[in-house]
C-alpha cells in the first residue's frame, strides 16, 4: 500500500496512529506530498478528486479516502483486537466519539489560516465561532474522559488524541487544559503511547 502523507497533517497522524496500533506500518509506503486548496496536487488528484490527505492507494491500484475510511481499513487488516466494537451501544459510542475527534480536526484546520493572520486582520466573528465550538467539544470530552480512560484503546481515542495533539502543535496559545483536568490526565496517557510518540508532528515540506 502507498499512503500520500505529510508530517503536518493531523488526519494523517490519526490513521498512522491506527497503523502503529495494528502493527501494519511496515506494509505502508509513505510518500510525502503537499496539498493546498489553491494548488491542486496532480499526483493526489489522480486518485482522490478532493485533493486531500490522507489518500491510500491499495495494491490493486484503487484508492481509499478520507481518514475514517482509511483508519477502519487499517483496523480490519491489522493484527490484534479491533478498535471498533462490533455492534450495539459500544459501537455507537465509539463511532460518535470518533466523529467528534475528526470534527475537531476539521475545525482546527479550517481555523488555522485565520489564526495565523496578524490580529488586526483577523475576522473576529469567525474566531469567536471557532473558539466557541472548540470549547464546547472540549467540555463534552471532559465529561466523557472517565469513560475513555476506562476502555481499552480504540478508534475514538486515536481520533480524539490526534485532535488534542494538533491543538498543541498549532494552537499553543490556547490553554485548553486549564479547566479540564480529567481530559488532560487522559490525554497525557494517550500521548505517551508508542503510536503517538512515533507519529509526532513536524513542520516538514
Amino acid at each position: 500500500m502507498k499512503l500520500f502523507w505529510s508530517t503536518r497533517s493531523p488526519f494523517v497522524r490519526f490513521v498512522m496512529v491506527v497503523a502503529h496500533e495494528k502493527a501494519i506500518v511496515d506494509s505502508i509506503d509513505t510518500e510525502q506530498v503537499v496539498v493546498a486548496a489553491s494548488k491542486p496536487n496532480a499526483d493526489v488528484m489522480a486518485h482522490n478528486p478532493l485533493n486531500k490527505l490522507p489518500t491510500l492507494i491499495l495494491d490493486d491500484g484503487s484508492a481509499l479516502y478520507d481518514s475514517r475510511v482509511i483508519a477502519e481499513h487499517f483496523d480490519e487488516i491489522g493484527t490484534g483486537a479491533g478498535l471498533i466494537p462490533a455492534s450495539g451501544d459500544a459501537r455507537r459510542d465509539v463511532m460518535r466519539q470518533t466523529a467528534l475527534g475528526v470534527g475537531v480536526l476539521d475545525l482546527l484546520v479550517s481555523w488555522l489560516a485565520e489564526h495565523r493572520k496578524p490580529v488586526a486582520e483577523q475576522d473576529t466573528e469567525f474566531n469567536e465561532a471557532m473558539a466557541l465550538k472548540f470549547a464546547a467539544a472540549l467540555d463534552v470530552l471532559e465529561h466523557e474522559a472517565a469513560g475513555l480512560a476506562s476502555r481499552s484503546f480504540d478508534m475514538a481515542q486515536a481520533a480524539i488524541g490526534a485532535a488534542l495533539a494538533y491543538a498543541d502543535f498549532r494552537y499553543g496559545d490556547i490553554a485548553w487544559r486549564q479547566t479540564r483536568p480529567a481530559l488532560t490526565k487522559w490525554f497525557e496517557g494517550v500521548a505517551a503511547r508508542p503510536s503517538f510518540k512515533a507519529t509526532e508532528h513536524r513542520d516538514e515540506y
